[in-house]
């Protein structure tokens, strides 16, 4: 009796065993399909030449260099979706309209249950904290079928997640550490909520594209800047502070002084050419021998309009202060140099519109902001 209480016990133990090896090898088939899967574009190649004009106030970016992103709207009214009802898709939803596929890593989650936004924003928080990227997360919304761009202060719960970071920005283009660092995040994130990963990047793929992006945006990566320096006594601040504020400047917590858009959107800047930041409660105690006026081309729409606004207010400013408006090398400013630069400008800007990355556009102020 008790061998064959033995016997029965020892092939209980069998099957169980056989049936852990089972799952685990389905489940390791259903995350390598995933893997498998490529990260594709419909979008053509950015990849253009880097030019390298450097002469008469232009500044160029040496090497690829970047910075992070924005697109970030006001959050849009979120739906939440009805607990313990499953979204009805068998397909993913696309990807948000605010990523774009050649800047962005996507991955995008599928919850079979709801998943609460605060839920999963308190987890990806913490699966992502060693990640120095601009990543963002969006819900889809079924009921109104968009993506819903979320933040620390969302609500609701949704069956579909993704998650974008930016590929490339001032700094440079993503790492095998940082893609690393998201696609491993994302999972653990994933995996948390019993929610599986769709149209997994490829890492290789991923580190290819953001190299030629860089490479691209290094090429036009240029500012133009115009000093203005003392001929006798140095410039007084409380001078500088009222001439700029009269052509409707606005000092900035950065130091500089900025001309604006009608969206507030920064056209061109004024800054101290000698050390030191501007600072409204500094003004009137300071003194110095240049200024400069800067425009960051591949920020600016409109180019060569905005540059000949920046010559306009060199030439009142030098003129007011007594003056003398000059390039980088103290170069006299004169006819030829003010048409090569703008010959140069409208040549950068041309580049980036037919790369699809328009100087000015959402997508050139989240690749060339600082």
């Amino acid at each position: 009796m008790d061998s064959e209480l033995q016997i029965g016990l020892v092939a209980l133990g069998v099957v169980a065993v056989v049936g852990i090896i089972a799952y685990n090898k389905w489940q390791e088939r259903k995350q390598r399909k995933h893997a498998e899967r490529t990260f594709r574009s419909d979008h053509r190649d950015v990849l253009l030449d880097p030019q390298e004009p450097s002469e008469n106030g232009v500044r160029e970016r040496s090497e690829p260099q970047f910075g992070a992103g924005r697109g970030d709207g006001e959050e849009a009214p979120i739906s939440a979706a009805p607990l313990g009802k499953g979204s009805g898709r068998h397909a993913t939803p696309g990807v948000p309209e605010q990523v774009d596929t050649r800047v962005d890593c996507v991955i995008q989650i599928e919850s079979i249950e709801p998943l609460d936004v605060q839920r999963l924003w308190t987890a990806q928080r913490e699966a992502l904290a060693e990640l120095q990227r601009s990543v963002r997360w969006f819900g889809f919304d079924d009921s109104a079928n968009v993506w819903r761009l979320l933040t620390a202060h969302s609500a609701g719960c949704f069956h579909w997640f993704c998650a974008a970071m930016q590929m490339v920005n001032r700094q440079g283009a993503i790492t095998d550490q940082d893609f690393g660092l998201f696609s491993n995040g994302v999972q653990r994130v994933a995996d948390q909520f019993l929610a599986v990963p769709a149209n997994l990047p490829a890492r290789v793929a991923s580190l290819t594209a953001a190299a030629e992006i860089d490479r691209f945006c290094a090429g036009v990566d240029v500012q133009v800047g115009i000093n203005i320096v003392s001929q006798n006594q140095p410039f007084a601040g409380t001078k500088v502070r009222a001439l700029a504020e009269a052509s409707g400047m606005i000092i900035g917590e950065d130091g500089a002084f900025h001309a604006q858009d009608e969206e507030g959107r920064v056209l061109f800047s004024l800054a101290n050419l000698e050390p030191g930041l501007f600072a409204a409660s500094e003004m009137r105690n300071l003194h110095t021998n240049g200024i400069t006026l800067v425009i960051d081309v591949p920020l600016v729409a409109e180019g060569v309009t905005v540059f000949d606004r920046m010559m306009r207010q060199a030439n009142q400013m030098a003129h007011s202060l007594d003056g003398k408006v000059v390039d980088d090398n103290r170069a006299s400013f004169g006819p030829e140099s003010v048409a090569l630069i703008r010959s140069q400008i409208q040549h950068f800007q041309a580049q980036m519109d037919e790369a699809g990355v328009p100087a000015g556009s959402s997508l050139a102020l989240r690749l060339f902001a600082a």
